[in-house]
């Protein structure tokens, strides 16, 4: 497309001299002297511009009629990092705000390049060209999930999704620590409400549908399709619950009535600490009267073969040991399809506690939440005795970090804060890392290497 671009400029470009210069004029006219226009004189300077131009347009087209796609689009990858200095002079939460806007648009590079063959997996069924997702909250109502996806990440995660519209918390919300590679928010689950969010996701599930019926004529029946309802990557569904709501498992029941249909997978979220009294739904008896309701309310619905859409929790990292062990035992006594571990902390562990914007009230997130995270996961693995999928959530900016996750229990990841720093040339250096670790330590696949640390 790039190359088919260049010669088109450069064809337009020549044809334009060719009819606009004196000399081509001339050629249209009478060949006799007294009606030949007379040529002007060019000054060496122009001369020399004009020489130039023609010569970079030549060049250039010459050169990006060679490159291949996939050097072409790790070009754009690359380029992205040229704007990351615009958005961190920005107020937080309006650089979120634009770079959502600016995916919702398409105006960010998609990714061409297939996926190392050894990040492929299946989970609950469905598969994922990698393991690297996008953690809710970065696209809260569902507005760019075409162009989150064309980025390259092997699923993306919508919401926290309430049942009526609500504003969140009072601004400003979101605090960077850029020297930490962190951000404390406090945003409490702003979000346009399931209906805003049904809408967008169902003309986009539609259009799904119809492109899967017009390609199906020129694609093999047996051909295998990576990706879900979404499009190429897996979709998943964060639900919460409105702040002045008295009875949760409505919210999350309404939830699961209106977006079931859309997701690949479903998220409880009772573990933001920015909703008041939501984190004490992690108890025992609290939380499984919760995941029955949710459950029964899902297993209700009339589905095709492919079934429910699974049905996850996610956790906080602010637990006891005992708490650890009663979400173990009711995510293995309900058949709970899975666990996200974890949220933000509302603690403030080194370097942070030393940043004066540590005293702001809010959800913690970034690399000082990797080991706090890395360290419950490792406990939550052993507690399940890896029977049920663990994503793991914090901290990770790097395909290394991402590697110990998946080795302490994790088989899907999810970025965030790093995603917000590094931008979009963040995600095929992470997917090449964490190839190149499989392959050093000798695992031909991502399920290989999940929870070896706790063999």
């Amino acid at each position: 497309m790039a190359a088919r671009a260049w010669r088109r400029l450069y064809r337009d470009f020549c044809y334009k001299r060719a009819f606009s210069s004196p000399i081509a004029s001339a050629r249209h006219c009478s060949s006799t002297a007294e009606t030949a226009p007379k040529i002007p004189h060019f000054s060496k300077k122009g001369r020399l511009l004009t020489g130039a131009t023609i010569g970079l347009l030549i060049a250039g087209g010459a050169y990006v009629s060679t490159v291949d796609e996939a050097t072409f689009c790790g070009w754009l990858f690359n380029a992205t990092k040229l704007v990351n200095p615009f958005f961190a002079l920005l107020d937080p939460e309006f650089a979120h705000t634009l770079a959502v806007s600016a995916a919702s648009r398409g105006w960010v590079p998609r990714e061409k390049r297939p996926d190392p063959s050894n990040l492929g997996l299946e989970v609950w069924g469905k598969k994922f060209s990698n393991p690297i997702g996008l953690a809710a909250g970065f696209d809260k109502n569902a507005v760019a999930v075409d162009g989150l996806l064309a980025l390259g990440f092997g699923f993306v995660e919508v919401g926290s999704v309430t049942p009526v519209p609500q504003e969140g918390n009072p601004k400003p919300r979101i605090f960077r620590l850029r020297q930490e590679g962190a951000i404390i928010n406090r945003c409490g689950f702003n979000s346009e409400g399931i209906v805003a969010v049904a809408k967008r996701l169902g003309a986009q599930h539609g259009k799904r549908k119809l492109d899967e019926t017009s390609s199906s004529s020129s694609s093999p029946n047996d051909e295998v399709k990576q990706g879900g309802k979404a499009g190429p990557g897996i979709l998943g569904v964060n639900l919460g619950k409105n702040k002045t709501s008295e009875d949760a498992a409505a919210d999350y029941v309404q939830g699961v009535h209106t977006l079931s249909q859309y997701a690949d997978y479903l998220v409880i979220n009772v573990s933001s600490p920015n909703t008041p009294g939501l984190r004490m739904l992690q108890g025992r008896k609290q939380l499984k009267d919760l995941v029955k309701k949710v459950q029964a309310a899902r297993d209700e619905m009339q589905w095709g073969e492919e079934g429910p859409p699974p049905l996850l929790v996610k956790i906080a990292p602010d637990l006891s040991k005992e708490d650890l062990e009663d979400i173990a035992a009711v995510a293995l006594a309900l058949r709970l399809d899975g666990l996200i571990i974890s949220n933000t902390t509302v603690s403030r562990p080194d370097p942070v506690s030393k940043n004066p914007v540590a005293a702001e009230p809010g959800g913690l997130s970034g690399k000082p939440l990797f080991s706090m995270s890395t360290n419950l996961l490792k406990e939550m693995y052993i507690l399940t005795r890896g029977k049920i999928p663990l994503i793991g959530c914090g901290g990770i900016s790097s395909g290394e970090d991402a590697y110990k996750k998946i080795r302490a229990g994790a088989t899907l990841v999810q970025l965030y804060t790093a995603f917000a720093y590094g931008g979009p040339a963040l995600i095929p250096q992470i997917k090449a890392e964490l190839a190149e670790c499989l392959e050093m330590d000798g695992f031909k696949s991502i399920i290989e290497a999940v929870g070896a640390d706790c063999r």
